[in-house]
């Protein structure tokens, strides 16, 4: 298959689809759409048995479309610019200290939590992974992801301190999970037989992290200054368009965090200053709804991809045992992760209560674990099994958790005194 051919089937499903769930489901759209292609996909599957043709186009579809190349290196640097753009910049400013923590301690500690719960729990079922791929796996699955956390939690009425929270370090966390990723994973499969040492892995920490914020700073200001310096809507849509292209492009030629520049840069484009002193009210407007589209369509794509890959899974009973326990070391590992930091921050900033709980259960993996996941060696005796571990996980925080995340908040907010809320909202 061509991949215009590729692109529009995946734009007719989606389409399709999203109007299945806003006519019937009326579910958010990340949640509604990954149900319906999950019911989708089990339909082939079932129907598949007595029209083999058809599961040989959906395999063929589905193994033309490489999920980790069209997430990381296409879809990821669009839909960041845009959370970051229209998250307020100043309640980051506010809590960037809690975030900066939660997103650096807290996906260390639960990659080191995780990974070493999975390397005592598979013997148990027969596999025999090393620890550092279990390590591996741990690195992938502790970074929230930002894309299904904004696409759910707008609705789920959580407080605007703590959804600045959950919100700030999800933008962030993803970033650092990646270089994480990147460097467990060089210690694992380093092709030279050198151990890697200290340096470079600090090396490779300052480059890609330091290097994406900065980097983001520079584009976010050069894009500052062409904004300023006219008043054409069209230009400016299409100055922002080129912010994040040519911005991504950079930092992966520059061996830079990519998803990091792009939401330092969507930060500072959407910051209430700079849109004040170079977007009109019309620009800001089209600037606003064009960046509102783009998350909304490659939201409904992403969100497909995932269901539609199930398609070429392995489901081998043993895995998906696994995966269901699996979701509870991970739930467990990210409310230990983030202990430490909500007692050290409490008394300085008034957290809501229950801040630990709401962020654990808010705290939803999506496309960017998996996209990892597959990115494992196709060498790897154990990366079927960590592969289809991941898919349990991310399906079920997207349906179990994203389904309940509203009902749980508004129990926990019931159990809030008045005057704890005016004290959190006093220290915002």
């Amino acid at each position: 298959m061509h991949f215009f051919q590729i692109l529009t089937l995946l734009i007719v499903i989606s389409a399709l689809f999203g109007f299945i769930n806003e006519r019937f489901f009326k579910l958010p759209d990340t949640i509604g759409l990954m149900l319906i292609t999950i019911i989708f996909t089990l339909g082939i599957v079932f129907f598949g048995r007595y029209f083999p043709e058809l599961t040989h186009f959906a395999r063929t579809l589905v193994s033309n479309i490489d999920f980790k190349t069209v997430l990381l290196d296409m879809m990821l640097s669009f839909l960041l610019f845009a959370g970051a753009m229209h998250t307020s910049f100043d309640q980051l400013k506010v809590q960037r200290y809690p975030i900066l923590v939660f997103a650096t301690f807290g996906v260390l500690a639960s990659t080191f939590l995780v990974g070493a719960a999975i390397y005592y729990l598979v013997p148990l079922l027969g596999f025999h992974p090393r620890f550092i791929e279990c390590l591996l796996f741990g690195a992938l699955i502790s970074p929230t992801d930002p894309i299904a956390v904004l696409g759910i939690l707008k609705k789920a009425g959580a407080p605007r301190i703590l959804e600045t929270k959950i919100v700030g370090e999800s933008l962030f966390n993803d970033g650092i999970g990646v270089v994480v990723f990147l460097t467990i994973y060089a210690m694992a499969y380093q092709t030279n037989g050198e151990p890697v040492s200290a340096g470079q892995v600090g090396h490779l920490l300052l480059s890609e992290v330091g290097g994406g914020i900065l980097l983001g700073l520079v584009l976010g200001f050069i894009a500052y200054l062409m904004l300023k310096a006219i008043d054409n809507y069209q230009v400016e849509v299409m100055i922002t368009l080129a912010l994040v292209m040519g911005g991504y492009l950079l930092a992966s030629a520059w061996h830079l965090s990519g998803p990091l520049a792009m939401v330092v840069a969507g930060l500072i484009v959407g910051h209430d200053t700079v849109r004040a002193t170079t977007m009109s009210e019309i620009t800001e407007l089209y600037v606003d709804k064009f960046w509102e589209m783009m998350d909304v369509f490659l939201n409904a794509i992403l969100f497909v991809l995932i269901g539609l890959e199930m398609i070429v899974m392995v489901w081998e009973p043993q895995y998906v045992v696994l995966g269901l326990l699996a979701v509870v070391i991970v739930l467990l590992a990210r409310y230990v992760s983030l202990v430490i930091p909500i007692a050290f921050f409490r008394k300085r900033l008034n957290f809501v209560p229950f801040t630990g709980l709401i962020m654990t259960w808010g705290g939803l993996r999506g496309g960017i674990s998996i996209a990892l996941a597959l990115s494992l060696p196709l060498a790897s005796p154990y990366r079927d099994l960590f592969v289809t571990i991941t898919y349990v996980i991310v399906i079920f925080s997207i349906l179990v958790q994203g389904l309940t995340v509203k009902s749980v908040v508004m129990r926990l907010q019931s159990r809030i005194t008045e005057e704890e809320w005016q004290e959190a909202e006093t220290a915002a």
